[in-house]
């Protein structure tokens, strides 16, 4: 079956949206460090609603959950590519993966100082 592109700007980015929709429903529901990653980001929303958090700061954390979740969709994206190349242990591959888990910790350690410093002065 060939993949026939659509060209017409509206159909063609609807199509887009749709399957980038699909994505994210497939992320949230079927891969775990992301479904424990959206329930932190659930959470820090509802931290946000309760303690009434300014508009920058909702700016911050939400540009720090997207973040998290956005480099999360990439390591698996990596992984699972991965996997299908070379699905045995290899070394060069172990080693693409680290570095994609990498990506994820710099992410999550931002999203982290971004919390804590939205979050520790209302605390005191």
């Amino acid at each position: 079956m060939e993949f026939q592109k659509d060209n017409s700007l509206l159909t063609g980015r609807l199509k887009s949206v749709t399957y980038a929709f699909k994505g994210a429903v497939k992320l949230i529901t079927t891969e775990h460090s992301v479904m424990v990653q959206f329930s932190i980001g659930i959470l820090m929303a509802v931290a946000g609603v309760y303690f009434g958090i300014t508009k920058t700061e909702w700016l911050f954390q939400t540009f720090a959950i997207g973040l998290v979740m956005s480099i999360e969709g990439l390591n698996t994206a990596v992984e699972k590519m991965a996997d299908f190349i070379h699905p045995n242990y290899h070394e060069r591959i172990g080693f693409i993966k680290d570095i994609a888990a990498g990506a994820v910790f710099f992410a999550a350690l931002t999203a982290i100082a971004i919390g804590l410093i939205i979050y520790i002065p209302l605390f005191f």
